[in-house]
């Protein structure tokens, strides 16, 4: 019989919240598939927890995936950790519950830590609608097509970033969203210094020019205003409605079209039209 595979998610900083479900599930797992040994080594240590480690990481994914799956489905279950927050999420971690969806394998998600929803719920932005961006390309030109395609976008936007990366992706977002977007920067989330930072992007440039950042960043960045539509007038819709006569539609015809168009009445239109033909 197969096994499963159980998205554990660790503490963010505070070792205090790791939930009693995600202990058990450590505790009750054949085998725990981690980042990096070490920092799951350390967790397992103040959790009294001994427990088989296998290392699952960006670089030997493709080949320590199948080697997880295999165990898996030969009746092991696997708990997946990553070194913080929740497994998956821009995490290599992303792979192995594809390969095991793929395979049969139930996977199941504990609910828990995730710095990116931490820090969203303390930024004071817009929580309603969001989107989540994670890390952006070391890529100069990926990073600014990535930009370049967010521009318009009205969602809060969340980015993480490292702190020797920090400036460089604050200018980078304050050139594609102009100086005064508002941000949040969350540092050092659940820890002893946490702070958030709300100021505008070319605000924060300034402060992490002249204080070099330390700790991991979350960003949370506003979202474009929208749009405004321009109103049409009775000018806009008499002329649409004779240019379109002159290409040859009927009159009724090209009200018809000039109000789709404008999204206006069809009534509106007609007795515009009428009203300019006298």
């Amino acid at each position: 019989m197969a096994g499963m595979l159980y998205l554990v998610p660790t503490p963010i900083g505070n070792l205090g919240d790791i939930s009693i479900r995600c202990r058990q599930t450590l505790e009750e797992a054949d085998f725990i598939a981690a980042e990096d040994t070490r920092v799951t080594l350390k967790l397992l240590n103040h959790l009294g927890i001994k427990k088989s480690l296998v290392s699952y990481y960006e670089h030997n994914k493709a080949f320590k995936g199948d080697k997880i799956v295999e165990r898996i489905l030969s009746g092991e279950t696997c708990a997946l950790v990553s070194d913080a927050g929740s497994p998956a999420i821009s995490d290599p971690g992303e792979d192995l519950v594809k390969q095991c969806a793929a395979a049969g394998i139930t996977v199941c998600a504990i609910p828990g830590p995730c710095a990116a929803i931490t820090a969203l719920s303390i930024s004071g932005q817009a929580t309603g609608r969001f989107c989540f961006e994670g890390f952006l390309s070391t890529s100069k030109k990926s990073r600014r097509e990535h930009l370049e395609s967010l521009q318009s976008e009205q969602r809060t936007m969340i980015f993480y970033e490292a702190p020797h990366k920090l400036l460089p992706t604050l200018e980078d977002l304050r050139d594609a969203f102009g100086g005064e977007r508002p941000i949040s920067l969350c540092r050092e989330l659940t820890k002893l210094h946490e702070e958030v930072v709300r100021t505008t992007l070319a605000e924060a440039v300034a402060r992490y020019t002249e204080n070099p950042p330390k700790g991991e960043f979350v960003l949370i960045v506003a979202g474009a205003e929208p749009e405004e539509k321009a109103v049409p007038t009775e000018t806009d819709a008499a002329a649409r409605v004779m240019q379109l006569m002159e290409e040859g539609l009927t009159r009724k015809d090209a009200v018809k079209q000039t109000a789709k168009e404008l999204g206006l009445p069809k009534n509106v239109v007609y007795d515009i039209a009428l009203k300019d033909s006298e």
